[in-house]
């Protein structure tokens, strides 16, 4: 029995180095959690890694797609010594490299984006021997173009709130100085008044 606690002991702590050993070694990927895009723009997709390795002629990318419906993942770039497009698909000749190995940055670009586009984009990076670690995941919204009818209506709108605030303090700036002027010439009246009361009558001979 103290045999078979010492072997369960010994497994228990080999493991517990292993996991050290693994998460030490492990490729740690970040990405932003949420990205909102205007539909027929371009979009930047920053995915950043650190691995506790010095970068190797074998580091790999990943770039895949899943749709909002959770259909098969789809690939969208793959980097290994090189960039390469995806030969076909949604995203071919519409995806484009951005990144810099030296600066562990293996970002993209999505060109003309559409609402099909709507998903999460997941980015893997591999740095032997460090092939294990996190995959960063970036949800991915497309939102409708803002119509010139619409940018019209809302700029006529703050440009008349703009004017008729101008014009409602102009009033009141106005208002307030005849009130001062008409306030000034009333107790400029009275004075006068109050010193003709004051002054002698003249006594008669």
């Amino acid at each position: 029995p103290m045999r078979g606690r010492t072997w369960l002991g010994a497994a228990l702590i080999l493991g517990a180095q292993l996991r050290a050993l693994w998460l030490a070694a492990a490729v740690e990927v970040h990405t932003a959690k949420e990205v909102v895009a205007v539909n027929g723009t371009n979009q930047r997709l920053k995915c950043t890694f650190s691995s506790s390795s010095p970068v190797s002629q074998q580091l790999s990318v990943s770039w895949n797609f899943q749709p909002e419906d959770l259909s098969a993942h789809e690939p969208v770039f793959y980097y290994l010594k090189e960039p390469y497009k995806p030969p076909s698909g949604r995203f071919k000749e519409r995806v484009t490299w951005d990144g810099n190995i030296e600066r562990n940055d293996v970002s993209i670009i999505i060109w003309n984006l559409q609402p099909s586009d709507n998903g999460t984009f997941t980015c893997q990076v591999t740095n032997w021997p460090d092939v294990y670690g996190t995959i960063g995941e970036v949800r991915l919204r497309v939102v409708q173009k803002v119509s010139f009818s619409e940018i019209h209506f809302l700029a006529v709108a703050i440009g008349s709130a703009s004017v008729l605030m101008i014009i409602v303090v102009t009033a009141v700036i106005i208002c307030r100085q005849r009130r001062r002027k008409a306030r000034d010439k009333s107790k400029e009246k009275e004075s006068l008044k109050m010193g003709e009361e004051k002054e002698p009558i003249p006594l008669e001979d």
